[in-house]
């Protein structure tokens, strides 16, 4: 199976994914592979629902449809162009995924199929379900991507690998797989920077970045900066439009327990019935947290992400002067080649 091949099959699958929203929409083009797995994959989103409560059909359709509008044969075609595959010598490449957010551990499949090599995948326990789905469409598409994937239960003698998980996991990971060949990776979040001079649609774009998938992935805004005179009553405004969050049982129930906390060691704080904001230093919030610091000099909060970028995914700001700068509203619409943690995964695969 060559480069094309490889790429012709996961645009078909990502034209069968963009048909997914709570109101299907249907690609004339896909009439086989939809009579026999459109119901299948319904099935399959409404079981990732109950199998993680985290998981939302709102926040699966918005996975899918993220990936229906990645997997084009105009962005595939240009991440794979900077890159020579080595065709006649296929690897084995365990991934650990994580399951903080649907098909988080994605990506990275896509890029070893991409790359001519075959995936061990060990899936996460919180996401089980639609990478499976995902896959059997895809064998469907062309039976010959079989030999690029097996599922696993563990990992054993791999070629190299690619795991994601806490920073204490972390350090199991390089215990285990050290050895080989391996991209690890721990903990991070993003923050975002505010000028003052945002406008409301960039707020409301900014309170996307905050509340996606209740803030659990790691390039979801977790921490603003913002001018010593600033009102946050302009955020609280923007976050409004996701109050709904606060009838959700797991969301609210961290929410509840954080405020309960602050409350109980007398932390100052704001809230609007389902978002506390809490002044602090540190960078990374709980769920249902969103921290703020004020700054005076712009400069300095560029030494600091500087200083911390070993923690940071990416900085959401109007400001380019910060590296990995995001525009507002864009932070959990990665393209292809938004690599997590900044590392070059078909580079890594490539030189295998």
């Amino acid at each position: 199976m060559n480069l094309n091949s490889r790429i012709n099959g996961l645009v078909k699958l990502g034209k069968f994914l963009a048909q997914f929203s709570k109101a299907f929409t249907a690609n004339e083009e896909l009439e086989v592979l939809n009579n026999k797995f459109r119901e299948a994959m319904e099935a399959s989103i409404i079981q990732a629902k109950i199998q993680n409560g985290w998981f939302t059909l709102d926040h699966i359709y918005l996975s899918l449809s993220a990936w229906g509008n990645t997997l084009t044969e105009e962005k595939v075609n240009e991440w794979v162009s900077n890159y020579k595959f080595n065709e006649g010598s296929k690897r084995s490449v365990g991934i650990i995924m994580a399951g903080n957010i649907p098909l988080v551990g994605f990506h990275d499949l896509v890029a070893i199929i991409l790359s001519g090599n075959r995936a061990l995948v060990k899936l996460s326990s919180e996401d089980k379900v639609l990478i499976p789905k995902l896959l059997e469409v895809l064998v469907e598409i062309d039976a010959e991507f079989n030999d690029y994937f097996k599922l696993i239960l563990r990992l054993e003698n791999p070629d190299a690998v690619i795991a994601t998980g806490s920073n204490n996991s972390a350090r199991y990971f390089e215990h285990y797989f050290g050895k080989y060949p391996h991209i690890i990776r721990k903990n991070r979040t993003s923050i975002s920077v505010i000028d003052g001079t945002e406008t409301e649609e960039e707020l409301c774009g900014l309170a996307e970045d905050i509340m996606l998938y209740f803030g659990l992935g790691c390039r979801n805004v977790s921490k603003v900066y913002i001018p010593m005179e600033y009102d946050l009553d302009h955020i609280f405004k923007a976050l409004f439009p996701y109050r709904e969050y606060g009838n959700h049982n797991k969301f609210a129930n961290n929410y509840d327990y954080n405020k309960a906390i602050y409350l109980l060691n007398s932390e100052p704080l704001l809230e609007n019935g389902f978002m506390l904001l809490r002044e602090a230093k540190e960078l990374n919030s709980p769920v249902g947290v969103l921290l703020y610091e004020r700054y005076e000099n712009m400069d300095n909060i560029k030494t600091l992400t500087e200083e911390r970028k070993e923690e940071l995914q990416c900085v959401v700001s109007k400001n380019n002067i910060f590296s990995n700068t995001v525009p507002f509203g864009q932070a959990q619409r990665p393209e292809l080649w938004d690599y997590a943690d900044g590392v070059d995964t078909l580079a890594f695969l490539s030189q295998l």
